[in-house]
């Protein structure tokens, strides 16, 4: 299975696993019910979660139900027990939308919800978030989930999440960190796709950010506050989630929550 996966991510394209993915780990989730893992976003249950991961596989990380990783756990929790998502009256822009988040968003009647992506077969609207498609002032809410490392003009992109944020709005920008460098790595010589992913760690990245990558937020005009939901949960809780990459706390597990 570990090898099955590693091969379909690396090398199927996103918008083609978007469609199928979901239904054979329904099927497979079958094999996996128990009482040892809990999704909060789906609030199934299972002996063990399935590996993930397209050159490293990490174990206990994608919810054979939702499919929702680590990162979207992470989220899903704070969003439930730090924020007013679930309750205010907001208008919310996503891009890149995650399956294990799309349907259940958009059954939220305080929600005016509207997905957004240059590819994928489930967002709303085509769009380049370089030019993203609406005007100043329009969003109460934009969520940015591991998009922006593909994205070679991420500056840019990042002050177009500006530009349509509302005052007062605010946004969950989430990227890949590699907490050992200092300094954002990019080279965009770098264009062959297994160059890539020795440089950049997937095939379709163009940098590595490192902990310089709330001052690029900073720069796009953002106040940024890093969260730190693991701190806040118990270890039965952070275990029974399974939130933790590789068993060990990263930048990464970060909650990047940005306002305007």
């Amino acid at each position: 299975m570990k090898t099955i996966i590693s091969i379909l991510t690396r090398f199927v394209p996103r918008r083609y696993l978007q469609r199928i993915s979901h239904f054979i780990l329904r099927i497979v989730a079958i094999f996996y019910i128990g009482n040892k893992k809990e999704c909060p976003v789906c609030h199934h249950k299972f002996r063990k979660l399935l590996p993930y991961g397209r050159i490293v596989k990490r174990k206990n990380a994608i919810c054979p139900s939702c499919l929702s990783l680590e990162r979207h756990r992470l989220i899903w929790l704070f969003l439930e027990r730090d924020t007013d998502f679930f309750s205010a009256e907001l208008k919310v822009l996503h891009i890149a939308p995650e399956y294990c988040f799309i349907k259940r968003f958009k059954k939220l009647p305080n929600l005016d919800y509207t997905t957004g992506d240059l590819e994928s077969p489930l967002a709303d609207v085509k769009m380049d978030i370089r030019e993203i498609p609406f005007g100043e002032n329009t969003f109460d809410v934009v969520i940015c989930n591991h998009t922006l490392e593909h994205v070679i003009e991420d500056l840019q992109s990042m002050q177009e999440f500006h530009r349509v944020l509302k005052p007062g709005g605010w946004g969950i920008l989430n990227s890949p960190i590699n907490e050992k460098r200092d300094v954002t790595y990019e080279d965009t010589s770098i264009t062959d796709p297994a160059e890539r992913e020795k440089h950049f760690g997937q095939r379709d990245h163009v940098r590595e950010y490192g902990l310089d990558y709330t001052d690029r937020l900073t720069q796009a005009g953002f106040k940024v506050n890093t969260r730190d939901v693991i701190a806040e949960l118990s270890d039965e809780e952070t275990d029974r989630f399974a939130l933790i990459h590789y068993d060990t706390q990263t930048a990464e597990d970060l909650i990047y929550f940005v306002n305007k």
